[in-house]
């Protein structure tokens, strides 16, 4: 399984990129600003897109992407996500007035554009690939994903903050080699990182220290400009694990 980063930036400014991953050629997870460096001819493999919540940077190219590959799909594109992350897309965005219904285009009966519903702990397999829906703690509901191969498993945490739950799951199983998690403020910023539902190197140091596995640690969701403190931070406070920093078009092998 081939992990590549299209965009794993809080924001934008220059050549950052907001939250999506690219699994293999047809897996989307989130679909932020990141989908913009796809070829068009790589945007007409994906199939599958999961998201982990409703908030713009993290869904923001999908119309743009449907829109883009409109002519080409002869399978319908499915977008999975948790009820209130589907409901809050058809009601906001594919509404005929921010953006058209491509759940109804061309037909209702033969739309390029299909919604699938997942509940946190549900897991859909695709091929030899399980991704499994984990709930986290962020300011709307929000989930993380346990992706596994035969050879390899990655997870993601989305935006959250301090929690048990991602943790738990995690530690359920006997294999985690790659752990993608999200520091979005500097420690300076904690109150302001709670509200938001996200966390800070100090608040990630402390719930880190619940996972059992070992696996290599990237960082992702920094604020734009605040980059090296928050590394800075996440390399004093995450004591014995590896920690690095997330990069746009990082790739991973597992």
């Amino acid at each position: 399984m081939k992990l590549r980063v299209l965009g794993c930036s809080g924001g934008v400014g220059g050549e950052l990129r907001t939250t999506s991953l690219l699994i293999d050629d047809d897996i989307l997870i989130d679909a932020g600003s990141g989908v913009g460096e796809l070829s068009l001819e790589e945007m007409y493999q994906i199939r599958h897109v999961f998201l982990t919540h409703s908030h713009l940077d993290h869904f923001s190219f999908l119309p743009l992407l449907v829109d883009s590959i409109f002519p080409n799909i002869r399978e319908p594109l499915m977008v999975h996500g948790q009820p209130e992350t589907l409901e809050a897309l058809q009601k906001h965005v594919f509404n005929w007035t921010i953006w058209p219904d491509f759940a109804k285009l061309p037909t209702e009966e033969n739309p390029v554009m299909k919604y699938k519903t997942l509940t946190v702990g549900e897991i859909a397999t695709l091929g030899e690939r399980t991704l499994e829906m984990i709930r986290v703690n962020h300011i709307v509901p929000g989930v993380g994903y346990r992706v596994e191969c035969p050879t390899g498993v990655f997870a993601f945490s989305g935006d959250t903050t301090t929690n048990d739950n991602f943790w738990d799951v995690l530690n359920g199983y006997d294999r985690l080699d790659l752990l993608l998690v999200e520091a979005a403020f500097a420690n300076a910023d904690e109150d302001l990182s709670k509200r938001a539902g996200h966390y800070t190197p100090n608040l990630l140091a402390a719930d880190l220290v619940k996972l059992k596995h070992q696996p290599e640690i990237f960082i992702t969701h920094n604020k734009p400009g605040h980059e090296a403190i928050i590394m800075s931070e996440c390399y004093k406070a995450i004591i014995g694990r590896k920690v690095n920093p997330t990069d746009s078009g990082k790739t991973f092998t597992l």
